[in-house]
C-alpha cells in the first residue's frame, strides 16, 4: 500500500483558508435571502474544502461527467455551502450566490437536479446516504469504474432509521468506493442531538454495522486529508469518518450556542462577522482538483423497447405480478443497463425471474423499502442505468417520503407495488384491505400535497411574470 503523504504546509493553509471563504460566502447569501442555514454551513467548511479542492476529482468545467467523483449533501439545508464550493471552483459566479432561495434563481434552500452538480434532492434528512449506496454500487458492479463517492450527513439525521438501513446495505455488499462523514457539530434544530460530541459512540456504531471508521477534529484539514487517503486505500469496506465540529464555527457569541439553527446573521453585525474571519485568511492560494479518471463505459439509455411483444393467447390467464416479471427479463435483454431491485419479496413479485436471466443486474434491498426506493435512485443518477425496484404495493406506503423526494429529484426509477386492491386472499383478505387502504390514503394525500405545491409554485411564478412584464 502506498504511503501517505502529508499535504504541504502552503497546501494546508490554502485548505484553512478556503474554508473560511466558503464561510464567508455562506453567510453573505443567507443574510442576503434573509433565511437559510450559514452555521450548519460553518460546522463543515474544512469537510468540504478538503473534498473539493485536496481529495475529490472531478472536471469542474462539467459537474454532471459520468467520470468525476461525486457528493452528496445530505444535511441538505446546508446547501449554501455546497454552492460556495462550485463558486470556489469557478462553476458558478459568486454574486449569483446573494439570489439564494429567489424565486427565479435554481439556487434553492436545498439542493435539488436543477443544477448540473446535484445528483438527487436532499433536505428530508436521512435520504442522502441510501441514494449515496446505489450511486457506489452503480460504480463498483455496473460501470467498474474508478469514481468514487462521499456523502456528508448531519448528526441530527442519523437518528432516522432510513441511515441505519443504508449503513447495513453498505457494509453487506463491500462498498469500499463509498465514505460517509458525519457532520457531528452537537446542536439540532431545537435542542442538543441526542449524542451531542459522543463520538465514541458513533464509531462504535459504525463499526458494528461493518464500517472501517476513524474519528477526527473536523476543522482539522491535516486529520481529515489523512483521513480521506487512507479511506480511499481500504478494500471491501465502505468508511466512515465522525468528525467533531462546532456549529457557527468561526463567528464570535454564535459558535456552539443554541438558538442559532436556520437564521441568518443579523445584517447590523454580518460585516463585523466577515471581517473577523478574513483576518484568519492568510493567502489567496486557491487548490485546482485533481482531473478524473476517464474510465466509466459509454452508457445509452435512450429507446429502450422489449424485442418481441407479450406471446400471451387471448383467454389466457395469468397473475399480473408474474406478467411483471416476465416483462422485466425480456426488458433485461433489450439493454444491458436495466436493472432490478427487490425487498426480499423476489419470489412473491417474480422479480426474481429478472434475477435468474440477468443475475448480475439484480439487487437484493431486503426489508428495507425506504432504502430500496434511495439506492435505486442513486443507480439511476447520470443516467447510469434504468432501475426497477419492486415490493407488496402496501409496503412501498413506507416509504412514501423517499418516493416524494424521488419526484422532486426528477429520477428516471420505475416501482412496481404488487398484491394491491382489497384482498389477496380469503385468509389475510382483512389485513390486505386495511394495508391497501393506507396506502390508498397515502396516495390520495401525496396527490393533494403536489397538487397544493404545484398551484403555489405557479402562482408565484405567474406573480413574479406580472412585476417583470411591468417593469
Amino acid at each position: 500500500m502506498d504511503t501517505y503523504q502529508k499535504p504541504e504546509d502552503k497546501d494546508l493553509q490554502a485548505l484553512r483558508d478556503g474554508a473560511n471563504r466558503l464561510r464567508i460566502l455562506s453567510i453573505r447569501a443567507t443574510c442576503a435571502s434573509n433565511s437559510g442555514h450559514p452555521t450548519s454551513c460553518c460546522s463543515a467548511a474544512e469537510i468540504l474544502s478538503v473534498l473539493f479542492f485536496n481529495t475529490m476529482k472531478y472536471d469542474a468545467a462539467d459537474p454532471g461527467n459520468s467520470n468525476n467523483d461525486r457528493f452528496v449533501l445530505s444535511k441538505g439545508h446546508a446547501a449554501p455551502i455546497l454552492y460556495a464550493a462550485w463558486a470556489e471552483a469557478g462553476y458558478i459566479k459568486e454574486s449569483d450566490l446573494l439570489n439564494l432561495r429567489k424565486i427565479d434563481c435554481d439556487l434553492e434552500g436545498h439542493p435539488t437536479p436543477k443544477l448540473p452538480f446535484v445528483d438527487v434532492a436532499t433536505g428530508s434528512l436521512g435520504q442522502g446516504l441510501g441514494a449515496s449506496c446505489g450511486m457506489a454500487y452503480t460504480g463498483k458492479y455496473f460501470d467498474k469504474a474508478s469514481y468514487r463517492v462521499y456523502c456528508l450527513l448531519g448528526d441530527g439525521e442519523s437518528s432516522e432509521g432510513a441511515v441505519w438501513e443504508a449503513m447495513a446495505f453498505a457494509s453487506y455488499y463491500k462498498l469500499d468506493n463509498l465514505v460517509a462523514i458525519f457532520d457531528v457539530n452537537r446542536l439540532g434544530q431545537s435542542e442538543a442531538a441526542p449524542l451531542q460530541h459522543q463520538t465514541d459512540i458513533y464509531r462504535k456504531r459504525c463499526e458494528a454495522f461493518g464500517w472501517n471508521t476513524y474519528v477526527v477534529d473536523g476543522h482539522d484539514v491535516e486529520e481529515l486529508c489523512c483521513a480521506l487517503w487512507q479511506a480511499a486505500n481500504v478494500k471491501d469496506k465502505p468508511t466512515a469518518i465522525i468528525a467533531k465540529t462546532y456549529k457557527g464555527k468561526g463567528i464570535s457569541g454564535v459558535e456552539n450556542q443554541d438558538n442559532w439553527h436556520g437564521k441568518p446573521m443579523p445584517k447590523d453585525k454580518v460585516d463585523t462577522i466577515i471581517k473577523e474571519i478574513q483576518g484568519r485568511i492568510q493567502t489567496n492560494k486557491t487548490l485546482t482538483p485533481a482531473a478524473p479518471v476517464r474510465d466509466a463505459p459509454e452508457v445509452s439509455i435512450a429507446d429502450i423497447k422489449m424485442p418481441t411483444p407479450p406471446s400471451y393467447k387471448v383467454g389466457d390467464k395469468i397473475a399480473t405480478r408474474k406478467a411483471y416479471g416476465q416483462a422485466l427479463a425480456k426488458l433485461g435483454h433489450a439493454n444491458s443497463r436495466v436493472i432490478a431491485l427487490d425487498g426480499d419479496t423476489k419470489n412473491s413479485t417474480f422479480s426474481e425471474i429478472f434475477k435468474n436471466e440477468h443475475p448480475d443486474r439484480f439487487i437484493e434491498c431486503f426489508i428495507a423499502e425506504q432504502n430500496m426506493v434511495s439506492v435505486a435512485m442513486g443507480c439511476a443518477t447520470r443516467s447510469r442505468t434504468v432501475a426497477f425496484a419492486s415490493t407488496f404495493a402496501a409496503f412501498l406506503s413506507r416509504a412514501y417520503d423517499h418516493i416524494r423526494m424521488g419526484a422532486i429529484s426528477q429520477s428516471n426509477v420505475n416501482l412496481c407495488g404488487s398484491h394491491c386492491g382489497v384482498s389477496i386472499g380469503e385468509w389475510p383478505s382483512s389485513l390486505y384491505m386495511s394495508c391497501s387502504a393506507v396506502a390508498l390514503i397515502h396516495l390520495t394525500l401525496g396527490l393533494y400535497s403536489l397538487c397544493i405545491l404545484g398551484i403555489r409554485l405557479l402562482g408565484k411564478r405567474l406573480t413574479h411574470l406580472s412585476k417583470r412584464s411591468v417593469k
